[in-house]
């Protein structure tokens, strides 16, 4: 026990030093058993400590894997999931320093604000939807410190589910305006369409990510908590993006966002 402990101690210092260096690094799966997703979570929690004892701190969570095809192809039948900090968020319009990148891709996402804890109770009385202040329009920046992209389901777990930053809208909007199941999602890249969708493709619904989720950190002992923020899940295809881009999403009832790379 004592040796995969030392393992994961030193996988987790592997993507932590690549993330810091923006170096990326062979992948870590061949180091831990296929499928063990608690260990990979474990490595995950020891970066997110590591960080905040550096001065970060945590903002929310989001999560991943949320498309039956990307599932499939990483031959798992679950979502995964992060952990958000203050240093990865960018504002509305704003620059990300391609420096402080190292394979980026987006995605277009809804993100939920909290205002409660989602406990046990209202999990089990089904009113998820109870704990949400305000919806908004999210980019998410994708990122692997694996090199090439080249993952399986322990590598993005490990690897905080491939997070590298997030975009929110200046404003939110609340939950019964718009309908985060039917509603319809536009990302463009320098003004060229690269990604559609709907908010049916996150699990069948945005708020399906939300309960999967919710149920998850409160199994772990750290549930969701008023003031964090989720981001739910992409609405369509990720989109690779380089230095000089301008990415821009637009989400049906909720407007849009938007972020730049480089000057």
């Amino acid at each position: 026990m004592a040796h995969l402990l030392e393992t994961e101690r030193q996988i987790a210092e592997s993507i932590r030093m690549a993330r810091e260096s923006c170096s990326p690094i062979a992948p870590i799966g061949g180091a831990l058993a296929p499928q063990d997703l608690r260990a990979a979570y474990r490595i995950q929690a020891l970066n997110a400590e590591a960080w905040m004892r550096a001065g970060r701190s945590r903002t929310g969570r989001k999560v991943g894997l949320t498309s039956n095809a990307v599932q499939k192809q990483l031959g798992v039948d679950q979502p995964d999931s992060g952990v958000l900090l203050d240093s990865m968020a960018i504002p509305d319009g704003g620059r990300v320093d391609p420096a402080r990148c190292m394979q980026p891709k987006v995605e277009a996402e809804i993100a939920f604000l909290l205002d409660r804890e989602i406990d046990a109770e209202l999990l089990k009385r089904g009113r998820i939807a109870d704990a949400i202040a305000l919806a908004y329009p999210a980019i998410e920046i994708c990122d692997s410190a694996i090199a090439d992209w080249r993952i399986g389901i322990v590598d993005t777990i490990a690897d905080n589910a491939s997070s590298g930053f997030y975009v929110i809208g200046e404003s939110g909007v609340p939950l019964e305006a718009f309908d985060p199941q039917a509603c319809t999602m536009t990302m463009e890249v320098n003004g060229a369409v690269v990604s559609t969708g709907t908010g049916e493709a996150c699990l069948g619904n945005p708020l399906n990510a939300l309960r999967w989720l919710a149920e998850t950190t409160l199994g772990q002992g750290d549930p969701l908590q008023a003031g964090e923020l989720v981001l739910s899940g992409a609405l369509g295809p990720m989109a690779p993006v380089a230095p000089g881009d301008m990415v821009r999403a637009e989400i049906e009832g909720l407007g849009s966002v938007s972020v730049s790379f480089g000057e």
